[in-house]
């Protein structure tokens, strides 16, 4: 393989485990917040028990998220140093923001909500949590804005001098139209993820035969906040997702017909649920069942619609920016697309499920809802995956997609952004470390993460504030967390 193929392995590699992180974060801190907010406010200690159980979840897949996406920055300046030289003072921006804003903002809050149990005053402390919810979305804000460019470049001008991409706004930027659909599509996924998750241990607590009462008083309340968001969020990526499909259409429609693998150009054309026969890379018409006008829906809001096909679409970019062969992976395209709609749907009805079973204050505990919640659990993040890879790969061999109605002198094609004096073997050796390391570190994260899971939610008899009257030699400590 050469150095092009193993550095984009290594990037797909080390994006899709970072992101399996991410998500949950996300939506984590923000779902810790309304737990702890819910404390402040009526004093109940199951509140103060869920929030100190969700809370050290949260801060163990923090810490994982965090050591994987250093690395994946590494790479722009090791494997992608021709990209990063013809972008790097535009796709700097947006990074820079989030590293030295909100990633400054998201770890110093969190630290001070970490030790600050006990010392800070209530509202103060829960202040912190906010703040940190707050910065972790800003967070994927700024990054979303730096791929946005990639999907969609503006507010930018190509500097002959220099051959490199100089940016022109900063607002631009920030209000690309691929930006404004994308961020509440991520968000919403990622809350689908923690929603999901939130159900899904409160449910096999709640299953439990020899659950405490205290411990059933904690989960009837986390279950129905899970199950609320998960039900709302399912719903916001719903409506997210057909606008961004629709944008996708006008941006990329190359993306588009991949999604599909539509060969030629067609009115009212259809959606497939599943292909009958092989999808391969010459785009052969293949059988399918279809649902009648759902992609030209998806596509332009009308099931009378038109869609451009995959054959039309080339003959149109080789004739605009010369030979080559500019159709991605219809494979990994046509099934990526379909894995990402059809797990997030599943996650939807588990929500919907879960509804109907916690019903008038039933609580539901046959092995059956336990496997469905937990299915429910790891098909958001599976879901989430598979949407990165289509967005990835579906703009390929782009590294940067022309904009179609800006200035096309912005563009790269993703041969011409690894480094050329990275060799193979280089890449290779530093492919097989990574690969090995992130493997390790997934299994502590799910070691982890199952065994505070299970343990259950702690006998903490201090739910208390700096502005508490208790004797602060009687509190432990706030580093024992």
């Amino acid at each position: 393989m050469s150095s092009l193929d193993l550095a984009r392995w290594q990037f797909g590699i080390t994006t899709v485990y970072h992101f399996l992180f991410v998500p949950l974060t996300i939506g984590l801190a923000p779902l810790v917040a309304i737990l702890q907010t819910g404390w402040v406010r009526t004093q109940n200690p199951a509140w103060y028990r869920a929030t100190k159980f969700f809370g050290k979840l949260l801060l163990i897949n923090f810490a994982l998220g965090v050591v994987t996406g250093i690395v994946q920055e590494f790479q722009f300046g090791m494997n992608w140093s021709s990209y990063s030289r013809f972008v790097g003072d535009v796709f700097g921006a947006p990074l820079a923001i989030e590293g030295l804003a909100a990633f400054f903002i998201e770890s110093t809050f969190l630290g001070l909500w970490i030790f600050g149990w006990e010392v800070l005053p209530k509202r103060v402390h829960l202040a912190c949590i906010w703040m940190v919810a707050i910065a972790v979305n800003a967070s994927a804000f700024f990054i979303l804005a730096a791929n946005s460019f990639m999907q969609h470049p503006v507010g930018v001008t190509y500097d002959p001098a220099t051959h490199r991409a100089r940016l022109t706004s900063i607002w631009a930027l920030l209000t690309n139209q691929t930006l404004i659909v994308t961020f509440p599509h991520t968000i919403s996924g990622a809350f689908l993820v923690a929603g999901a998750v939130v159900v899904a241990v409160s449910a096999w607590h709640l299953a439990r035969k020899n659950a405490r009462p205290s411990d059933v008083e904690v989960f009837r309340r986390t279950v129905r906040v899970g199950l609320i968001t998960v039900v709302l969020a399912g719903i916001a990526v719903t409506g997210s997702g057909h606008l961004q499909a629709q944008v996708m259409t006008k941006q990329q429609p190359m993306k588009m017909a991949a999604a599909e693998a539509l060969c030629t150009t067609e009115k009212g054309a259809g959606f497939s649920i599943f292909a009958l026969g092989t999808i391969n890379a010459k785009c052969d018409e293949v059988k399918s069942v279809t649902i009648p006008g759902l992609l030209a829906f998806l596509s332009t809001d009308s099931p009378n619609g038109t869609v451009e096909g995959v054959d039309d679409l080339q003959a149109q970019m080789v004739a605009r920016y010369g030979p080559g062969d500019y159709i991605p992976s219809l494979p990994v395209t046509y099934w990526s697309f379909r894995l990402m709609i059809g797990l997030g749907v599943l996650t939807l009805l588990m929500g919907l499920l879960g509804f109907w079973g916690y019903r008038r204050g039933r609580t539901p505990t046959g092995r059956w809802w336990v496997r469905i919640a937990v299915g429910g659990a790891i098909a958001p993040f599976v879901a989430n995956s598979f949407g990165w890879i289509f967005t990835e790969l579906g703009r390929q061999p782009w590294v940067v997609v022309p904009n179609p109605t800006g200035n096309t002198s912005i563009r790269l094609l993703t041969s011409a952004g690894v480094s050329p004096s990275v060799g193979a073997g280089t890449v290779l050796v530093s492919l097989i470390v990574f690969t090995l390391l992130y493997g390790m570190l997934a299994v502590v994260e799910l070691t982890l993460l199952l065994r505070y899971a299970k343990a259950g939610p702690p006998d903490d008899p201090f739910p208390g504030g700096a502005d508490d009257d208790a004797s602060s030699e009687q509190r432990p400590m706030s580093f024992a967390y």
